[in-house]
């Protein structure tokens, strides 16, 4: 059996406020575009797996994981795409 100080606590937290707004300004910060349309370039041009694709200033560096020909291990290669 639940102890009332516990079922206390949990309706207690259930209704607490939100945010509270304290005037100061906000920070948004604009984003130049994403590396979807990078990744997807060199996957075709690949034909391999993407394992990531992150945002480095001004170009994306996008990392693919390569099948190997035959009886090869696949390779991982990361190529670095203008935005």
């Amino acid at each position: 059996m639940a102890s009332p100080l516990l079922i206390t606590a949990l309706a207690a937290s259930m209704i607490l406020p939100g945010p509270v707004e304290t005037g100061t300004a906000r920070s948004v910060v604009e984003v130049a575009g994403d590396c979807s349309d990078a990744a997807a370039q060199v996957v075709s041009q690949t034909g391999g797996e993407l394992l990531s694709a992150q945002p480095k200033g001004d170009t994306c560096v996008v990392t693919v994981l390569v099948p190997g020909k035959g009886n090869a291990r696949p390779r991982k290669v990361t190529v670095r795409v203008p935005m």
